[in-house]
């Protein structure tokens, strides 16, 4: 009959780097690095869909409104006073001559 005790036996190296792994502490990154929330990184995003959609519209906007005129000609100052010299122009040489008749 066998008096004494077992000897335990020792594991390999690898195995016992394995456990002790196992028992170690996980790894907690929350406290190092807290996680940021997701609605502020939303909120940002919406930001610029509506700035886009903002400039898109003003664009848009004022392509519409400059063809809606477009029939329209608009004169510089200058070629405002040319034509209106002409018309009095006309207008003088075109009252004399009907007057006289």
């Amino acid at each position: 009959m066998v008096q004494g005790k077992f000897k335990k036996a020792k594991l390999p190296a690898s195995l016992q780097k394995k456990q002790k792994q196992a028992k170690a502490k996980p790894f907690t990154r929350r406290s190092n690095a807290p996680i940021q929330p997701k609605k502020a990184k939303f909120n940002e995003q919406q930001k610029i869909k509506n700035a886009i959609s903002k400039t898109v519209n003003k664009s848009v906007e004022n392509e519409l409104r400059s063809r809606a005129v477009e029939g329209q000609i608009k004169l510089s100052k200058a070629q405002e006073a040319v034509a209106k010299y002409h018309q009095a122009k006309t207008a003088t040489e075109a009252g004399p001559s009907s007057s006289a008749s």
